[in-house]
């Protein structure tokens, strides 16, 4: 039991230097854990990171632990004056992209998708209230969770963030939900493939870069000769009401004024509206996860690289982002999956499925 902590307490000293992934390492007590697990839990020994400070008491935490997981440490997330919640704050300084150092990891829950794409750590939590999980996940080239709104406890009162996993693979987050769902759930029945499927490259509002929308497109293109989706075929395309302003009027919450309120719960309920009737007749929506690529440390300037995400937390969609390739410049792009409400299962297995058909190898 005490291998896998070793491994990953080594490539934690080795790697963190200058990574930043860590804001925390908790060397003596994941030993101790490690020696005295019970061997006969489903997890038992499996090294894991935490999101923040407060990561160790959530509820994906505890139950990870109960299972006979160990954490290992805390990972960064944005410190003060960090307004875009874009990069982390590591004890050893600010936290980089493992791809690029002079670009951001994303974030907020940067320093967990750093930590499994440098191999320091098979899996970390994260929380995702407007694409904190996917976002560094697409960006450092990792999958990644939004689990439903609801789904699991969440201490955020706006009900937008959600728990989440960033794990090297899909298949390797099966054992997240597995251990963190109140109770057991049968298996979901085999995918039937082709998977309906509806691709846009901007939700009808997004500047997506035209190198982000054209990797990604090039992903779903693999996935349809895999055999993996079929793209539902419509004159119009699928589109979105932009969620800005009412995403920033949920989270500003009593703050809000009562027409900014009000418009916000009209952009909201339309768009669960248009994302109802999408998925009466399709498994998955596909996007890009960001418009942009991953930007300097200093910020995105007037690019928002929560714009193809926060719906999804307005309307409580599971959403995933998997690897789908590379910018020229050598900086990781991600494709979102986005299923029904409650079928976190099943997309992570449709993840599973699209996955080796999509990921494509550092140029």
């Amino acid at each position: 039991m005490t291998d896998r902590v070793e491994r990953a307490l080594e490539r934690i000293g080795r790697l963190d230097p200058e990574l930043c992934a860590f804001a925390e390492v908790w060397d003596e007590e994941a030993r101790a854990r490690a020696r005295s697990v019970d061997r006969r839990l489903p997890l038992a020994g499996m090294p894991f990171a935490v999101k923040g400070p407060a990561g160790i008491r959530s509820y994906a935490a505890q139950r990870l632990v109960a299972a006979g997981a160990v954490p290992v440490g805390s990972t960064a997330v944005p410190g003060p004056g960090t307004y875009w919640q874009t990069w982390g704050r590591g004890r050893h300084g600010r936290t980089v992209n493992p791809y690029r150092a002079d670009r951001t990891p994303g974030g907020s829950s940067a320093g967990s998708a750093v930590a499994v794409a440098a191999g320091m750590v098979p899996l970390a939590t994260g929380s995702d209230g407007a694409g904190s999980v996917r976002i560094p996940a697409a960006w450092c080239g990792v999958f990644g969770l939004k689990t439903t709104n609801g789904l699991l406890p969440s201490p955020d009162r706006t009900g937008l963030a959600s728990a989440g996993v960033l794990t090297r693979s899909a298949a390797e987050a099966r054992a997240y939900l597995d251990h963190v769902l109140d109770a057991p759930r049968p298996a979901p029945p085999p995918l039937a493939l082709p998977l309906p499927a509806v691709f846009s490259a901007d939700l009808g509002f997004a500047r997506t870069e035209p190198e982000v929308a054209a990797v990604v497109r090039a992903a779903v293109e693999r996935l349809v000769a895999a055999g993996v989706v079929q793209l539902l075929s419509d004159r119009t395309p699928f589109t979105l009401l932009d969620p800005r302003e009412a995403w920033l009027s949920v989270r500003g919450g009593a703050a809000a004024d009562a027409e900014g309120a009000g418009r916000a719960a009209g952009v909201r309920a339309e768009n669960v509206r248009r994302l109802d009737g999408l998925f009466a007749g399709a498994e998955l929506l596909l996007t890009p996860v960001t418009p942009n690529r991953p930007h300097g440390h200093e910020g995105p300037g007037e690019a928002y690289s929560t714009a193809l995400t926060w719906a999804f937390n307005l309307s409580g969609h599971p959403a995933a982002s998997v690897p789908a390739g590379f910018t020229a410049d050598g900086c990781p792009v991600g494709l979102q999956l986005v299923a029904r409400r409650g079928a976190d299962v099943r997309l992570v297995e449709m993840a599973v499925a699209a996955e080796s058909a999509v990921i494509r190898v550092r140029p």
